[in-house]
């Protein structure tokens, strides 16, 4: 009976005796046997011939069907079937044959050892393959194990199935997850989610996905992270590393299997990995809770790494003295609230965590907003001395440190620009009145030059004076009466 299981019937028996039931179907096919073999309950041979006859409906179980089963169990000797054991089936009614001496029954199978389609794939279906941990995500429960794409065919495509099943506390946890906003999409925090590697054990992995990939869930394309722009020309496209969400396409039911149809091209020399899981999808808020409740750093730390950095180098010719950091935040520039960095990083500046984890939870990079280095969030830590400085220095943007570790507050840039600006205005000012008082000498001067030029013309042209030489006219004076008589 067990052997002319499919997938969803192995997984429904294993599931129900409370064994492991993820894996291909030789797989599930060898721990049905096992499970056999070690001696199972009644209920558990009842569930089998409930499945059974749901396989195969309306057929007549023989007593061949009967020493198949008990002879794999080896918990019934073959003698005991003379009494002719009932089978209640509920699905479907059927005749029951007469049992028959055990002398007269078939020979026991094989093993399931000796049965060739249950022979060891080339490549391990479920190597070592540990997948890095996402910050925004807790794993509640393993669907499916790492497990190799493996190549069957060697062509150009390949294909791969795989099937997992929900348990009714699973299924409760989804819906009962489903979060409705008004005027958004609905949304569980309870996910199903897919994610691909390199099936490598060196390292815990990030998500990869196989080039030319497509996914089939429940017989409905999945929609994939779309690809990045190259980075250079020629480059193939990747998609960005992350996972795929693939709760909507899910049978939210604990009877109904669910099926995965992956399409994608191998590669010579590489290959990948695929895991199914339950998760729990978090906000930048929680981390951030998280974070906190991890603890502030001691200050001394960093009264210690400033030591360090203004410590005098004797092979170095220039000194430092003090250092200067600032107390706004190179995201967002705004003042820092909760002033962090990875205890990875060397420098002092800080970044806001809450605008940092918002940052990443919109588009997960996490590199240092200052440095560029990586910062992860398990390297995040909250810095006590810019928390004490932030708390007592309020009206300040920048910092100075000394080199025993202490530390003064900056003139402001705001009040810097005021006096700048001030200082400005009065030399604009003091311009304007200088050239105000220049343009009225100017006009003094330009008025007593006219007054006396009139005084002399007047004489020049004055007829009651006496002139000794005509010499002293000037000329227009002379061309004028030429002039008028003309016409």
């Amino acid at each position: 009976m067990v052997m002319s299981f499919r997938v969803s019937e192995l997984q429904v028996l294993l599931g129900f005796a409370g064994r492991n039931k993820s894996g291909r179907k030789h797989e599930l096919l060898t721990k049905a046997l096992q499970l056999l073999r070690s001696g199972c309950s009644p209920a558990v041979q009842m569930k089998i011939k409930e499945l059974y006859r749901r396989r195969i409906p309306r057929k007549i179980l023989t007593p061949s069907d009967f020493s198949v089963l008990h002879m794999q169990a080896g918990q019934v000797p073959p003698a005991a079937l003379a009494q002719g054991p009932a089978c209640h089936l509920p699905y479907e009614q059927s005749t029951v044959a007469p049992a028959v001496p055990a002398a007269l029954l078939p020979p026991v199978p094989k093993r399931e050892a000796d049965v060739p389609h249950l022979a060891t794939p080339t490549q391990p279906v479920r190597p070592d393959v540990k997948m890095k941990r996402l910050p925004f995500y807790d794993v509640y429960d393993e669907l499916i194990k790492p497990t190799t794409l493996a190549s069957a065919n060697g062509q150009r495509f390949d294909e791969a199935h795989f099937t997992f099943a929900l348990t009714p506390q699973q299924v409760q946890q989804i819906l009962t997850s489903r979060d409705i906003l008004p005027g958004a999409k609905c949304d569980y925090t309870i996910q199903v989610q897919l994610r691909f590697c390199l099936c490598e054990t060196s390292c815990p992995q990030k998500d990869y996905f196989p080039p030319n990939l497509f996914v089939k869930v429940n017989g409905k394309l999945c929609p994939l992270p779309g690809y990045l722009p190259p980075t250079k020309n020629g480059a193939e496209p990747k998609r960005p590393s992350r996972p795929v969400n693939i709760t909507p396409l899910v049978r939210l039911s604990a009877t109904v299997p669910n099926t995965i149809v992956v399409n994608w091209s191998p590669e010579f020399g590489r290959s990948y990995s695929l895991s199914v899981y339950l998760v729990k999808q978090l906000t930048s808020v929680t981390l951030l809770q998280k974070l906190r409740a991890k603890g502030i750093r001691n200050p001394d730390h960093s009264r210690a790494l400033i030591k360090e950095k203004l410590t005098a180098d004797p092979d170095s010719e220039i000194a430092t003295t003090s250092l200067r950091v600032s107390l706004m935040c190179p995201l967002g520039k705004m003042r820092l609230i909760v002033p962090c960095r990875a205890i990875t990083c060397t420098h002092l500046q800080c970044f806001d965590a809450a605008l940092y984890l918002q940052m990443n939870e919109k588009k997960p990079k996490w590199t240092c907003p200052v440095c560029d280095k990586k910062a992860p969030y398990n390297k995040l830590i909250i810095d006590g001395l810019f928390m004490e400085i932030l708390n007592s220095c309020t009206d300040c943007d920048e910092i100075q440190f000394m080199e025993d570790g202490s530390w003064c507050p900056m003139k402001p840039k705001k009040e810097n620009q005021e006096v700048c600006q001030t200082s400005a205005f009065s030399g604009i000012e003091a311009c304007r009145s200088l050239s105000l008082a220049a343009s009225s000498l100017y006009t003094v001067s330009s008025e007593s030059r006219s007054s006396s030029e009139g005084k002399k013309k007047v004489e020049v042209i004055d007829l009651t004076l006496d002139s000794s030489s005509d010499e002293e006219e000037p000329p227009a004076k002379k061309q004028c009466p030429i002039s008028g008589a003309a016409p």
